[in-house]
């Protein structure tokens, strides 16, 4: 708890809502999601008034994009595993088991309850401070409309800039529960190997995989 606050650079008066900040449901009623509810319209808040400020020639269609992109849950599980909060949020046997320390649902989750308890601990501007914070640039320099474009769309665009057909995707394989299944799809282009990506839905998955062929093309492609 100590090394989690030097890292968010908060120091809690009350350091039991951090430790229900890091509370998984899998662990029993006193758990983080009433923080979680809080901390998501506290970030949408912070986020937007920071992109306000920031982003000064970005009309609102470009700015709702932006907060999409900087709230999205892979954004926040990354700024989880930056924190290393994999390392002290405290989750049921079977989630151990499962590995839901490494989840992006559940990383997610947890930087949303951080930030209402902080919200709870120290007040509205503590909280929009965290949330600069762990933003950082990604907030203070906000990612460019074209940026923004999904892996799909630009992956497509590219195709049809060169004259080529869309890419095709396919599902190869899917494994898990009914209710937390993984997929694995393979993305076909025809100027290079296939990219394959993972995902907890097909749409997740086929994202992965033009991000892996995207990345591919930049290495290989003519």
């Amino acid at each position: 708890m100590r090394r989690l606050q030097q890292r968010i650079d908060y120091q809690f008066n009350n350091v039991e809502l951090l430790e229900r900040a890091l509370t998984h449901r899998s662990l029993g009623a006193r758990n983080n999601e009433r923080l979680e509810f809080l901390g998501d319209a506290i970030l949408g808040f912070a986020v937007a008034d920071g992109l306000y400020h920031a982003a000064g020639d970005a009309d609102e269609g470009q700015l709702s994009r932006m907060r999409a992109h900087l709230v999205k849950r892979e954004t926040l599980a990354a700024i989880a595993r930056d924190l290393q909060l994999g390392e002290v949020l405290k989750l049921g046997p079977g989630e151990l088991r499962s590995g839901g320390q490494t989840r992006d649902s559940i990383l997610a989750d947890a930087v949303e309850a951080i930030i209402a308890a902080v919200y709870l601990d120290g007040g509205i501007d503590a909280a929009r401070r965290l949330v600069r914070r762990l933003l950082g640039d990604r907030l203070a320099e906000p990612t460019t409309q074209t940026q923004l474009k999904d892996a799909k769309t630009r992956l497509q665009e590219y195709l049809q800039s060169m004259g080529r057909p869309l890419p095709t995707y396919q599902v190869i394989d899917i494994r898990g529960d009914a209710h937390d299944q993984t997929f694995r799809v393979v993305c076909s282009v025809g100027i290079v190997d296939d990219a394959e990506g993972e995902g907890g839905s097909r749409r997740k998955a086929e994202q992965a995989a033009a991000r892996a062929m995207l990345t591919r093309i930049e290495a290989e492609a003519p």
